[in-house]
């Protein structure tokens, strides 16, 4: 059983949606505008990082800069659908430059207590959420001008996935994949394949002519990269998780996909910075530092 959808969408609201693709993570990025204000909403930023360097930059982050303020828009939310394990979030950036309230689910809380321990954080890391400006609950609003967004738990990839439904657009995270591409992996600490399972299957009893907006693409077979899909299109076509597909076949696939799939080559450097809603670790001195755990993940 899935829980029912706490909240009644909105399909007469259309927000305006443009999507920045970062090739380096296969990433998709947005802005939400409100069509009836200049108010705005950035979902899932990217901060860029040269591992290998140890050099981080913000060219993702200032194309998004710059098309709010070439649209005049006032940036009121930067949403993380998740704490990502393959990117690092530029919202501390974006806040520091155009303002506006870093959100995220509230059981970030469970992923800062499983990483601070990998970690070796100590006392003085924070697990309590207190980085962002605002914890979402299950059933949950907030408003980007005259626009309500509505936020459900969608766990299963990480404890902290949600989605945010905005009108008649719905943001997955990784969640789902485009239909060809499937579903999002469950084999991180925390995750769980039949709790993904059900999330999903949550997310297709929205209406069926429900945009939905994916956070990554990878282009399978060979495709263009594609990040908008709908409701109907998925429960026709996923091939994780098409209508008829059971819990138990899911399971199977999903647990045996994931043993084939190596770490994300960032997972180390984001989950130090995402659990920080974006803000770089430092070292006793103040300086900005990354740790590696041996054989803790």
């Amino acid at each position: 059983m899935t829980d029912p959808i706490p909240f009644t969408p909105d399909l007469s609201v259309k927000p305006e949606v443009t999507a920045f693709y970062d090739k380096e993570t296969g990433t998709i990025s947005y802005v939400v505008k409100d069509p009836k204000s200049d108010a705005c909403a950035v979902i899932d930023s990217v901060m860029d990082i040269d591992y290998a360097a140890g050099r981080i930059a913000y060219a993702n982050a200032d194309r998004i800069i710059q098309h709010i303020k070439d649209h005049g828009l006032k940036l009121e939310w930067i949403i993380e659908t998740h704490a990502h394990a393959d990117h690092l979030s530029a919202a501390p950036y974006i806040q520091q430059k155009l303002g506006g309230k870093m959100g995220i689910g509230e059981n970030i809380k469970i992923v800062q207590d499983t990483f601070g321990k990998i970690f070796n954080e100590g006392t003085e890391f924070q697990r309590d959420g207190s980085q962002f400006d605002r914890l979402f609950t299950d059933g949950d609003s907030y408003t980007i001008g005259s626009m309500t967004a509505y936020v459900m738990e969608t766990p299963g990839h990480t404890p902290a996935c949600m989605t945010h439904v905005i009108g008649d657009a719905a943001f997955v995270g990784d969640t789902l994949f485009m239909p060809d591409g499937g579903s999002a992996r469950a084999d991180f600490p925390g995750g769980d394949a039949r709790t993904l399972f059900r999330s999903i299957k949550r997310v297709l009893e929205l209406p069926s002519q429900m945009r939905l907006f994916m956070c990554h693409d990878y282009g399978p077979n060979g495709r263009d990269i594609k990040w908008e899909t709908t409701v109907a299109d998925e429960r026709a076509h996923n091939i994780h998780v098409h209508d008829g597909v059971s819990e138990d076949e899911f399971v199977k696939v999903r647990e045996a996909r994931d043993k084939t799939l190596s770490m994300p080559k960032l997972i180390i450097p984001s989950l130090q910075v995402n659990m920080r809603a974006g803000h770089v670790p430092t070292d006793g001195s103040g300086k900005p530092m990354l740790k590696v755990p041996l054989n803790g993940l």
